[in-house]
């Protein structure tokens, strides 16, 4: 049985799991486009999670993930935090809250993972982490296929051994968050793939500045069960991203991407904007309290209007992201 048959999709494409980006409509897009939807619930509450899986299969019968951010214990510091609120502030400011509340989040991964099997969702991701052997036993039990992330060789035998069914390599030109879990390594997609495909039995996913046809043939031949594609979804209609997000996407130029923690206290890669700047070496919180500190800030930025202060996530092939619907776009690729 081939990879597609596996997960029931036409395509060997997945769409990157982008939480706060995806939509039901997104997803059911990618879905009926004949590629893996994913939905990026890394952010979402377990209800909230819920109602999104129950949107999406409203919209299509086609198969679809789940995409969870595996929790981290991170000690709350509470004098990191402080400085890393009050290095924030010249940014409040400019925005006109001088101070802002933020309240910290607290993960609802194990009720998230209930509520996969309790609507009968076939396929799960992880990113940050690989879930207790608990977890994956019960989601096994449930039939559910599983897929890792991983940044280096070290990552993706781990993911074998704990029981994925298959591995995301995730190259360092991929937009957004690192799925990194040990340790901080930037390897090339180019050198990541092969390393992964010859260490592991799993089928291996390459992500991380797929941006056309040639791209998703030429990882095939190396060896990829599939691509996953996140930049080059963003600026479709169906996206959840925000205009102004997706003008700056598409306004794109070489290399104006750059991997900073500023946002969330883990290493992500976006359009480089002032926000980047200004907190370049000031004191940053770890995730997730970094993420909540931040939050308020980039919906006030994106309320105003003002992109240079908004978490502009993008891979480094982001120029050659193009509009126009999600179906037109997975067209392209194939």
């Amino acid at each position: 049985m081939t990879f597609t048959e596996t997960l029931g999709i036409q395509h060997p494409i997945i769409q990157a799991p982008m939480a706060g980006v995806t939509t039901p409509e997104f997803v059911a897009a990618a879905a009926e486009a004949g590629a893996l939807g994913s939905i990026g619930a890394g952010y979402l509450s377990a209800e909230a999670t819920r109602d999104f899986i129950r949107e999406v299969k409203k919209l299509t019968d086609k198969p679809f993930a789940v995409n969870l951010f595996v929790p981290e214990h991170v000690e709350m510091d509470q004098e990191q935090l402080r400085q890393a609120y009050l290095a924030l502030q010249p940014i409040g400011k400019k925005l006109g809250m001088p101070f802002w509340k933020a309240p910290l989040s607290e993960p609802s991964f194990d009720e998230q993972v209930d509520v996969i099997i309790e609507e009968g969702v076939g396929i799960c991701s992880f990113t940050f982490g690989l879930p207790e052997e608990t977890v994956v036993q019960k989601l096994k039990r449930h039939n559910v296929y599983l897929i890792g992330t991983a940044t280096t060789v070290e990552e993706a035998v781990l993911a074998e051994q704990v029981g994925m069914d298959a591995v995301v390599a995730q190259g360092k030109e991929a937009g957004g968050h690192r799925g990194s879990f040990i340790g901080e390594q930037l390897v090339p997609l180019e050198e990541l793939l092969p390393s992964i495909v010859g260490a592991v039995g799993i089928p291996v996913i390459a992500a991380g500045g797929i941006a056309n046809k040639e791209h998703l043939d030429h990882q095939l031949l190396r060896g990829a069960a599939a691509v996953q594609i996140g930049t080059a979804l963003l600026a479709t209609e169906e996206s959840g991203a925000h205009p102004l997000y997706k003008e700056a996407v598409l306004a794109s130029v070489e290399n104006n991407t750059v991997l900073t923690k500023a946002f969330s206290g883990k290493s992500a890669r976006g359009i480089h904007n002032e926000f980047i700047d200004m907190t370049a070496s000031v004191p940053i919180a770890p995730y997730p309290y970094q993420n909540d500190l931040t939050k308020k800030i980039r919906s006030e930025a994106a309320r105003l209007g003002k992109p240079e202060f908004m978490s502009l996530w993008a891979g480094e092939n982001v120029r050659e992201t193009m509009g126009g619907t999600v179906k037109e776009i997975i067209a392209k690729f194939i």
